[in-house]
């Protein structure tokens, strides 16, 4: 018991049944070929793709166990033909000895090159192993053909919030391997930070909450609260001004002069922080961000001039290159300002940590091979270049859970008033 407890509790969580693997239930569901090809102990040559910590290596001992076969791992990143032939040798003496099946799990097969996955081949036509592969790259471009038309792709996905929210509760309530007899309490509210920061991949998950755990036990308590749970998951990074106050409070004067459309205070602060001995880059890199996250498609000129500024200062250095820095900051403060990409950043970014590795809707995925044509990648796609206004209208570049989200709402100031104009024409093209 000793020794199990002191396995990583990733490892120790690893299901021992398909009762309690979570997640991949479009394969694993009763009536599914592969759900029934474990259940009925029917093997078969396979490769499972999917994102890191989705249950690959798992299914392939669960698939082993059920079918009362010889597991026998290998890792492309460790191993070479020598390893393949050793593997391949172990498993005709078990079938000879034991008669026995061998499923021979082939870790980042994705690894070997064309020589050595050819090195599978005989032994898979000829029944001495069983191939399971696993890969978190396209099969279509990781493996070679001949070693795809022997074995059967199966696609895992990353879990879901609700997947995983459901492991940190088998977790918290495992007394034999988990963390059952610790008595550790998580609000829902914090299993969802949990959920969210292990972005689909259950061994991350695992991992955060086993430092979590330590972090709690550390200070005497069960309780993962918001505070500890927010230091775990962003790893307890902490900022450190180095260069006072003072230098930040200038910083944010010069900034605030040019969104607030005062050139004159604008060259004050800026002046002041030259006279203060500031690393001209550094306001160089600052004046390029005021451009984009201030003024933005008001007017796009402003971005170049900030770029061309900064060029000039590195090109004739100080204090002849100072002038064009304080060029820069001139026009900023005049242009027409306008933060609408910036808020659509900041939106998107939100949306994109929230919602995890949503897939690419199909239609708009690529289908250079037969694999991906038989999954239906880009059958639907339509191509806007052959429609009226070269304007698919009606069609959704979104996954589905975020269709009809809207992040730029262009402003009625400079080029802007234009943008907004063309985006209105082409939203009421897709009402029609």
């Amino acid at each position: 018991m000793f020794d199990e407890l002191t396995k990583p509790l990733a490892e120790r969580m690893r299901p021992q049944s398909l009762g309690e693997y979570v997640g991949q239930t479009h394969i694993l569901k009763p009536g599914k070929p592969l759900y029934e090809a474990v259940i009925s102990g029917k093997l078969h040559s396979m490769i499972f793709w999917g994102p890191p910590g989705t249950g690959k290596t798992t299914l392939a001992r669960l698939i082993a166990k059920h079918s009362d076969a010889e597991f026998m791992p290998i890792s492309a990143v460790l191993s070479g033909v020598k390893e393949i032939r050793a593997a391949v040798s172990a498993a005709q003496k078990i079938q000879l000895e034991q008669h026995r099946r061998t499923i021979l799990f082939v870790d980042e097969v994705h690894r070997f090159n064309k020589s050595q996955q050819d090195a599978f081949l005989p032994h898979v036509e000829d029944g001495t192993v069983y191939f399971v592969g696993a890969t978190t790259e396209n099969p279509s471009f990781a493996l070679n053909n001949a070693l795809l038309s022997r074995a059967r792709v199966y696609v895992l996905n990353a879990l879901t919030p609700d997947d995983l929210k459901t492991l940190i509760d088998k977790t918290l309530s495992d007394r034999l391997k988990g963390l059952g007899d610790l008595g550790i309490e998580m609000s829902d509210d914090i299993k969802n930070l949990f959920a969210e920061a292990a972005d689909g991949d259950a061994r991350k998950l695992l991992n955060l909450l086993e430092i979590a755990v330590e972090l709690a036990a550390s200070k005497n308590s069960t309780t993962i609260n918001e505070a500890s749970a927010q230091e775990v998951l962003t790893g307890g990074v902490r900022r450190f001004d180095n260069q006072g106050e003072e230098f930040y409070n200038q910083i944010s004067a010069l900034h605030k002069s040019v969104r607030g459309s005062s050139p004159d205070a604008a060259l004050y602060w800026l002046c002041r922080m030259m006279d203060g001995g500031c690393d001209l880059a550094y306001l160089a890199r600052r004046i390029v961000r005021m451009a984009s996250e201030d003024i933005g498609n008001a007017d796009p000129r402003a971005l170049q001039i900030a770029i061309n500024a900064w060029e000039a200062q590195e090109r004739l250095g100080s204090p002849e290159g100072e002038l064009s820095l304080a060029q820069a900051v001139v026009y900023l403060a005049c242009a027409p300002k306008s933060n609408a990409v910036y808020m659509a950043y900041k939106a998107a970014k939100l949306d994109a940590q929230r919602s995890g590795s949503l897939g690419v809707p199909v239609h708009l995925r690529n289908a250079p091979t037969k694999l991906m044509q038989s999954l239906d990648y880009g059958k639907q796609y339509r191509y806007p270049h052959d429609e009226p206004e070269a304007y698919a209208a009606g069609e959704t570049y979104f996954p589905d859970q975020l269709v009809g989200t809207r992040y730029y709402q262009p402003v009625d100031r400079g080029l802007e008033i234009k943008i907004k104009e063309k985006l209105k024409h082409l939203q009421g093209l897709d009402k029609n």
